[in-house]
C-alpha cells in the first residue's frame, strides 16, 4: 500500500490502482469519456484531468497509476487535487473542445436523457462556444439491423473498438484516418455480427451509436424499469426491463460480477419485439380441424374431459418458470395417469444427483480455470456472455482450450482434437499432459452431448478429466444448459420414472394426450394419433399442433423464478401486463385442481412460493454474491451403448432463433439472416 493525498486527507492506497479509481474510492467525482474499468485505458478523451501538486500541468487520471507519481522532494505523499480552478479551467477547455464539431441535437437524439456528454457538459462545460468556423461533418455507417450510426457525434472515445477487440474478440469495428479527421467505422462497412455487439450501445458515452430497434420509440424518463433477468439462455444475465403502458420497448443489462458483469447478449437485448408478435391471446379449440376460440371455462373443462381414461405426457420446454413447474407437479405429480419430463431430449441428467447437471465451478469461476475443455459446447451460441468471460481469462492467463465436437469460431484460440464420441473417450482414457499438469481444469460439456444411449459414458469421462484438480473449492466439471428452465424442473424432480427418452423416440397413440407447456420444438407427426394440448404464449410449433389451446403469460407478465446454469436461482419480475385473455400458467394449474378437487395447498402465489421455500427449492436464491460452495463431482454413470461416429453437438441449430420468442421477433430473424446470407448493404446504407 503506498500513501497518497486525495483533496487534503490521507489515504493508503494499492499502488497497481488508476489514480482515477484511487480518486473514487476517497469520494471524488471524476468525469470521464473514454475510460471503462473493464476495457484497456486509451487516455484521449483527457475529460478526467486532476491536478498532481508538482506536475508542470494537469495529468489524465486514467491513464496514471498510484505507484507512478512521485511524492514531494522531503518524503512526502503524493498530493492530489480533483477540485479548484486548475481542475475545473481544463476541463471546462477539454468540453470546450469536444463540443467544436458536435451537432447539439439533444432534443432528437436517442440518447438524451441518459448521455454522458450531456451530464457532463452539465456540470463541468461552459455556457458558451468560441468557436466560429464550420462545423465537421461525418456520414453514417453501416453496421447491420441492431446499430444505428449518428457519427458527426463521435467523439473519438474508441470505446467500441476496444470492447469489440479485447471483450467480444471480434474486431469488427475499428477507425479510419487519424486526427480531427478520424472516423469509427465497421470492416468494409459490413453489418456487425458478433453476439455481444449491442454492448456498444450502452458504452458510447454521446448519441453516435444507438439501438435501432429503439429508434424514435420513447424517452428514458416515460418508461417504468423493472429488474428483471433474462432468460433466453442459460446463463440468467441481470436485465433491466423497460416498458411504456403495457408494452416492453427495450432490456439493458444490469451489473452482476458473478452472472453477467455488466454485458448481454444481442438476443437478450433485442428480443422484445418477439413479445408483441404471434401472441396467444385466448383460448382456442379444435373443431372439425379447424382452431376455434373459446371460453375458459370451456377450455379448462375440455382439457379435463381430454385426459379421462387417458395417460398424460406432461412435457416442459425452455421458458417455463419454476413457479409453474411447481405447480403443475402439485395438481399433477404423483399420479399413475401423468407422466412429468423436462428432458425432451433424452438428457442423461439425475435429478436426484444435481452435479450432474449443473455448471460445477459456477459462471464466476471461469476467472480461476487453468484450462478449458469443450465437449460439444458452444458458448458462442449457447452463452455468449460466458464465451467472453473465457475470453478475458485466456487473455489475462493465456490457458490452453480445447474442443471435442463440431467446430466454431472461438474468440481465441483453440485445438479441436476431434469430433466425434469416440475421439473424446479415447483422450478421457489418456488425456495429454497439457491438460493432465494444470492446477484446475474446467470441462464444459453440452446437455446435447449427454443424450441418448452414450450419454452416460461422455458424462463419466468428462468426470474423470475434471476430476483430477478436483478439490474442496473446484469442481471442474461443468454442464453448460441450453434452456432457462432445465434447472429448475430438474431440482425439483419434474421428470418421468422411466429415464431420459427424447421425444422423437417416445411412441404415442390413441390412448395418450400430450400436454405441451411451451413445448415448440416439435411437429404434429412426432406425437402420431395422440390428443394435444398446448399452454403457451406464442403461437409456434406448439400450437400449431395443438387441438387445444391455453394461453398464458410470457416471462415479462409475471413473477417467476428460474435457476440458472449453475444452479442460482433468481427472480424475473412483472413489467407489464398479459395481452387478451392470457393468464398466469399457475393460476390455470390451480384452476384446473379446484376441477378435479386435487388439495395443493395453494390459493395465490405467495401460498406457493412459501411452498416451493419450504421444500428446498430458493436455498440458492442469490441477487448478488458468489454461491456458497461448488458443487461436488458427480458419480459416473454408465452408458448401454457406444455411437463412435456421432459428431458431439450443442444442440442449437440457430442462436438467434432457439426459442418461441426469438422466432417470433423481427430483430432476429435479420440477424439470422445475416449469418445465412451475404452481406450486400455497403457504403452509407442502413
Amino acid at each position: 500500500m503506498r500513501k497518497i493525498i486525495i483533496d487534503g486527507q490521507e489515504w493508503e492506497m494499492d499502488p497497481g490502482l488508476a489514480l482515477i479509481q484511487a480518486c473514487e474510492e476517497a469520494g471524488a467525482e471524476i468525469p470521464r469519456f473514454c475510460y471503462h474499468e473493464r476495457l484497456s485505458v486509451a487516455g484521449n478523451c483527457r475529460m478526467c484531468l486532476v491536478e498532481v501538486v508538482g506536475a508542470p500541468k494537469p495529468m489524465a487520471s486514467c491513464a496514471v497509476t498510484v505507484g507512478d507519481l512521485r511524492g514531494g522532494r522531503n518524503g512526502e505523499p503524493p498530493e492530489v487535487k480533483t477540485s479548484g480552478n486548475v481542475v475545473e479551467k481544463a476541463r471546462k477547455g477539454v468540453m470546450e473542445f469536444l463540443l467544436i464539431n458536435h451537432p447539439l441535437d439533444c432534443p432528437i437524439c436517442d440518447q438524451g436523457g441518459e448521455c454522458d456528454l450531456q451530464d457532463q457538459a452539465m456540470a463541468f462545460g461552459g455556457d458558451s462556444s468560441r468557436y466560429e468556423l464550420n462545423k465537421r461533418a461525418v456520414e453514417n455507417k453501416f453496421m447491420g439491423p441492431l446499430i444505428k450510426t449518428t457519427m458527426t457525434r463521435c467523439i473519438h472515445c474508441t470505446r467500441c473498438v476496444r470492447f469489440s477487440t479485447e471483450v467480444a474478440g471480434v474486431p469488427e469495428i475499428g477507425a479510419i484516418g487519424r486526427g480531427e479527421a478520424m472516423e469509427i467505422t465497421s470492416y468494409l462497412e459490413q453489418a456487425v455480427t458478433n453476439e455481444l455487439s449491442g454492448n456498444v450501445i450502452d458504452l458510447c458515452p454521446v448519441g453516435a451509436l444507438t439501438s435501432k430497434p429503439y429508434a424514435f420509440k420513447s424517452r428514458p424518463w416515460e418508461l417504468t424499469k423493472t429488474n428483471s433477468i433474462d432468460v433466453m439462455d442459460a446463463l440468467g444475465s441481470h436485465i433491466r426491463v423497460d416498458s411504456r403502458g403495457n408494452e416492453v420497448l427495450r432490456f439493458l443489462p444490469r451489473t452482476n460480477d458473478w452472472v453477467n458483469e455488466e454485458w448481454l447478449s444481442d438476443k437478450g437485448r433485442f428480443v422484445w419485439d418477439g413479445l408483441t408478435r404471434q401472441r396467444l391471446d385466448r383460448p382456442y379449440v379444435r373443431i372439425n380441424g379447424r382452431l376455434v376460440e373459446s371460453k375458459w371455462e370451456h377450455a379448462l373443462s375440455q382439457c379435463l374431459e381430454m385426459m379421462k381414461g387417458k395417460k398424460t405426457h406432461l412435457f416442459a420446454g425452455d421458458l417455463v418458470s419454476m413457479d409453474t413447474l411447481f405447480a403443475a407437479k402439485k395438481v399433477f405429480g404423483g399420479r399413475e395417469d401423468v407422466v412429468l419430463e423436462i428432458r425432451l431430449h433424452g438428457e442423461n441428467f439425475d435429478p436426484s444427483e444435481p452435479p450432474s447437471y449443473l455448471f460445477g465451478p459456477s459462471v464466476a469461476g471461469v476467472d480461476d480455470a487453468d484450462g478449458v475443455i469443450f465437449v460439444g459446447a458452444n458458448p458462442r451460441k449457447q452463452a455468449p456472455v460466458l464465451n467472453a468471460r473465457i475470453r478475458k481469462r485466456w487473455l489475462d492467463a493465456g490457458i490452453p482450450v480445447a474442443s471435442f465436437g463440431e467446430e466454431f469460431d472461438a474468440t481465441y484460440p483453440m485445438d479441436v482434437l476431434g469430433q466425434s464420441v469416440q475421439d473424446f473417450l479415447e483422450f478421457a482414457k489418456s488425456p495429454s499432459d497439457q491438460f493432465m499438469g494444470l492446477g484446475r481444469l474446467l470441462v464444459i460439456i453440452s446437455p446435447d452431448a449427454l443424450s441418448g444411449p452414450d450419454g452416460g459414458l461422455l458424462a463419466s469421462g468428462a468426470k474423470k478429466l475434471a476430476a483430477h484438480s478436483l478439490d474442496e473449492q473446484w469442481n471442474g466439471f461443468a454442464v453448460l444448459q441450453n434452456h432457462s428452465s432445465m434447472v429448475g424442473g430438474l431440482m425439483m424432480g419434474f421428470v418421468g420414472d422411466d429415464g431420459p427418452t427424447s421425444i422423437k423416440d417416445k411412441t404415442f397413440n390413441a390412448d395418450d394426450l400430450v400436454f405441451l407447456m411451451g413445448v415448440d420444438e416439435f411437429t404434429r407427426d412426432e406425437f402420431g394419433d395422440a390428443q394435444v394440448v398446448y399452454m403457451g404464449s406464442h403461437g409456434d410449433l406448439g400450437a400449431s399442433s395443438a387441438d387445444l389451446i391455453l394461453p398464458v403469460a410470457a416471462w415479462t407478465e409475471e413473477d417467476g423464478y428460474f435457476a440458472n446454469t449453475e444452479g442460482r436461482v433468481q427472480l424475473a419480475r412483472q413489467a407489464v401486463q398479459a395481452p387478451g385473455e392470457a393468464r398466469a400458467a399457475w393460476k390455470v394449474f390451480r384452476a384446473l385442481a379446484s376441477m378435479i378437487g386435487a388439495d395443493v395447498s395453494f390459493d395465490d402465489r405467495v401460498q406457493l412460493v412459501g411452498l416451493m421455500a419450504e421444500e428446498g427449492l430458493l436455498d440458492r436464491h442469490r441477487e448478488y454474491g458468489a454461491l456458497s460452495n461448488p458443487a461436488p463431482i458427480p458419480t459416473p454413470l454408465e452408458g448401454t451403448a457406444v455411437m463412435p461416429e456421432r459428431v458431439l453437438s450443442c444442440g442449437l441449430s440457430d442462436h438467434f432463433l432457439s426459442n418461441a420468442v426469438a422466432r417470433a421477433s423481427e430483430t432476429m430473424a435479420e440477424c439470422a439472416r445475416l449469418r445465412l446470407l451475404p452481406q450486400d448493404a455497403t457504403g452509407t446504407e442502413g
